[in-house]
């Protein structure tokens, strides 16, 4: 027998109906195994011991190290861990918005802070490379004083800040203790989306208003958008999560003008619960997730590559064949050398 493992945490409504829908559609391989969905019992875990999951469905890891660190065991001895355990471990916004504004995606314009209070274990000896005082007319320069400041990590909105003023600012910023922060031009939006994105192929878009609370930012029956929005959307996000490597991701689009800018894309464990998303929303997600889960049941074991370079979607380069008497023009070695990035392809509406 194959098993799906489901890793979770508080949340109920989404790992219940997942093992459910999955054991529902009775699914064989092709030597006439079961697959079964299956909520995950973890204990200690020796450097040996085999992993018992085909696939793990993640849903807490981001906030258990012990989990974390049985994931990334599970994934290293043959385990498909949806997302990459190795990748979101080195994630973080700032990196998201150097990434998607190198790949064309719109960010409004960015950057990243040193801490106002010192980390943990150091001391001003510690950060005699930085700038003293900091240029903040060069900040405010760049982003305005119409802004957010949110951690460099962390999700749920939590320690983020509108801030509309440089008093604003500075007040804000002196309560992030020793978070490393973010500071982001706000958006004047007319509308808001958010693309709940599975197996970097299957796209979902989301009415919702981050300004509503928590249980009612998914907004029902929401008015039509333009096709040439929901095309561009769909593109950005796929481009997004391909580039990431992320098989489950959330991304939020700001519009103003007709440009969607993409907002936050680190949310390898997005909101699935039928009580915000939605009873429709919900359906869909459970259905997609289940379909991917069980596709890399099926799939045939691969070997995981754990460089870096793999992971951003580069190729490394191929090692140079010896010619005799033949010398590679610089126009060819060049293009050779080159690496590539993903391109997304534009995803008809989903239903």
């Amino acid at each position: 027998m194959k098993t799906i493992g489901i890793l979770f945490g508080v949340e109920n409504s989404f790992p219940s109906a997942l093992v459910e829908h999955i054991n529902a559609r009775n699914v064989e391989t092709r030597a006439g195994q079961p697959v079964r969905a299956e909520f995950v019992l973890a204990g200690a875990v020796s450097l040996r011991q085999l992993p018992s999951h085909a696939v793990i469905v993640d849903r807490i890891s981001h906030e258990v190290p012990f989990y974390r660190a049985l994931l990334k065991h599970a994934a290293l001895n043959g385990t498909s861990v949806i997302s990459n355990p190795f990748w979101s471990s080195a994630d973080d916004k700032f990196f998201n918005y150097a990434l998607a504004d190198k790949l064309g995606v719109a960010i409004p314009p960015t950057v990243v802070l040193p801490h106002k209070k010192l980390p943990g274990d150091t001391t001003e000896r510690s950060m005699r490379n930085l700038e003293y005082p900091l240029d903040w007319d060069s900040v405010f320069s760049t982003v305005g004083e119409h802004g957010f400041l949110k951690p460099i990590n962390g999700g749920g909105w939590r320690d983020v800040h509108a801030v509309h003023s440089r008093e604003e600012f500075f007040r804000a910023y002196d309560e992030s203790r020793d978070l490393c922060m973010i500071y982001q031009k706000a958006v004047n939006f007319s509308s808001y989306f958010r693309c709940f994105v599975v197996g970097q192929s299957k796209v979902r878009i989301m009415a919702y208003d981050p300004d509503r609370p928590h249980a009612e930012r998914y907004i029902q029956n929401p008015p039509k958008v333009a096709p040439a929005l929901l095309k561009r959307m769909k593109q950005d996000a796929l481009t997004l999560c391909r580039a990431l490597g992320y098989d489950l991701n959330t991304v939020e689009f700001a519009i103003e003008n007709g440009i969607p800018y993409a907002i936050d894309f680190m949310n390898p464990v997005p909101d699935a619960d039928v009580n915000s998303v939605g009873e429709e929303n919900f359906q869909w997600i459970v259905r997609e997730v289940a379909n991917l889960a069980i596709a890399k049941a099926l799939a045939s074991p691969v070997a995981l590559d754990l460089r870096w370079s793999s992971m951003l979607g580069a190729r490394a380069p191929k090692p140079k064949k010896k010619t005799a008497g033949k010398k590679l023009s610089p126009a060819a070695t060049n293009k050779r050398s080159k690496s590539k990035t993903p391109r997304s392809t534009p995803v008809a509406p989903s239903a």
